[in-house]
């Protein structure tokens, strides 16, 4: 923000030779006369740039928002420090905000790996937080953290086979098809420092620290939604992760 709107001594253009010239407006000066080349990004380069957040690897895995994220390859690190002091020694965790079935941790010498919800055969599409909010809020809630996970899992899976079957309510539709098409990109081979993995039902105690991403809404703002489609349900295209190779066959 500060570093290229001020200008810097070395950077001069030969039309304007005594004007000091800010980083932004040197690169507007060449990109014009030079062009660039577009480089797709890979698999790795979009889940880095994935949300991130920290949180502890108990010994029933990774908990966030009552959904338990677990597997065999988390083993040797539960209730082990990831060794970045600045965080207090939590475990670095990208998330797709459009399809929360699985996340990816950074594991030595894995790099970022891949770590799916343990009921996650339950989800046939992709879904979001605000869904699984909603399902909160129909779903009666238990002191047991494994046997309310469950039910809310229970919960999604009857949602998705009405909305299949055309049964569901309009704010249903609408919650579903607002991310219809995320996706996770698929596996390419030769990607370095990642691990696909599959699931493992497992059980966890909760974290309440589920809000740190930012990524939360008010489950109030559910009934707002729908207030605003005039109480029907409006399609709404999702974000997918962008796949390089879809696209490089598309040129």
């Amino acid at each position: 923000m500060h570093y290229h709107h001020r200008p810097h001594e070395g950077l001069r253009h030969p039309v304007l030779p005594k004007v000091a010239l800010f980083p932004n407006e040197m690169w507007a000066a060449l990109v014009c006369v030079c062009g660039y080349v577009p480089v797709p990004l890979s698999r790795s380069d979009y889940l880095e740039l994935l949300p991130v957040r920290w949180q502890a690897i108990t010994e029933h895995g990774i908990r966030l928002h009552h959904r338990t994220y677990d597997h065999d390859l988390l083993g040797p690190h539960r209730g082990q420090d990831s060794g970045v002091a600045a965080r207090g020694g939590k475990w670095e965790v990208h998330t797709n905000p459009h399809d929360v079935r699985q996340i990816w941790v950074r594991l030595p010498g894995l790099g970022l790996t891949e770590i799916p919800w343990i009921h996650r055969d339950h989800a046939h599409q992709p879904f979001n937080d605000r869904t699984w909010q909603y399902l909160q809020t129909i779903t009666a809630r238990h002191q047991d953290h494994d046997r309310y996970e469950a039910d809310l899992a229970e919960a999604l899976d009857q949602l998705m086979r009405r909305a299949h079957a055309g049964q569901a309510t309009a704010q249903e539709q609408y919650l579903l098809a607002r991310h219809a098409t995320a996706r996770t990109p698929p596996p390419v081979p030769g990607d370095e420092g990642e691990v696909r993995v599959q699931e493992r039902d497992t059980a966890s105690t909760e974290t309440e620290e589920d809000s740190l991403d930012g990524l939360d809404q008010d489950v109030e703002d559910l009934a707002g939604d729908n207030e605003a489609l005039g109480g029907l349900a409006a399609p709404v295209v999702g974000y997918g992760l962008y796949d390089a190779q879809e696209e490089a066959d598309k040129w």
